[in-house]
């Protein structure tokens, strides 16, 4: 997220991170952001992703010229294609794949020459690579067993619980959970949400 609500330093500390589809984790603290996990890829993993990823998505004629920043990141644990880049506005990313069609035959392509990588349909102009199993469903196990905090205790707020995407391992696993439409629509929630704590 962008920016973090406005929040006391108590409700501060019980803040949890879990960003690159649960791949990593991170938790605020007094001293500030403190470092659970992160599975980052090898330097060979990145590669073979960055490629097939790249490769794939001109081939199939998904490899835009017009950009709202880069389309490829290297996030550490997870590449993600963005084909409009993370910026575009949202008119433009609801408007490039509307069925999601594009986003599924560019998964479907990387996912064949990278069977040991997690390859998932993101948001709605995005793919993301991890490692296989390492999925916003384990990063909220993870979470369950750093906090002691029961799953059907916790509220996930997620942009794409639909069963393509990249949260709907989520609300598989039986996670209350909310469903927003972007980063200002959590923050928005957030900031109604924890005054009330």
């Amino acid at each position: 997220m962008d920016r973090l609500p406005r929040t006391t330093p108590a409700v501060r500390e019980r803040i949890h991170l879990l960003p690159t589809c649960g791949t990593q984790y991170y938790r605020l603290t007094a001293d500030g952001v403190a470092t659970v996990y992160a599975h980052s890829l090898t330097d060979d993993e990145k590669r073979r992703a960055l490629s097939a990823v790249e490769e794939e998505a001109r081939r199939l004629g998904l490899w835009e010229t017009r950009t709202w920043g880069p389309i490829l990141e290297d996030r550490g644990s997870q590449i993600t294609f963005s084909a409009l880049g993370q910026r575009a506005p949202i008119e433009a990313k609801s408007a490039w794949d509307p069925t999601g069609a594009k986003k599924s035959e560019l998964r479907a392509a990387v996912a064949s020459r990278l069977p040991d990588l997690e390859v998932r349909s993101g948001g709605s102009t995005s793919v993301d690579i991890t490692h296989r199993g390492i999925d916003k469903a384990y990063g909220m196990q993870q979470l369950a067993v750093q906090t002691g905090i029961p799953l059907e205790d916790m509220l996930f707020v997620g942009d794409r619980l639909d069963p393509d995407g990249n949260d709907y391992p989520v609300l598989a696993l039986g996670v209350p959970c909310q469903a927003v439409e972007g980063w200002q629509d959590t923050a928005a929630f957030l900031d109604e949400l924890i005054p009330t704590l």
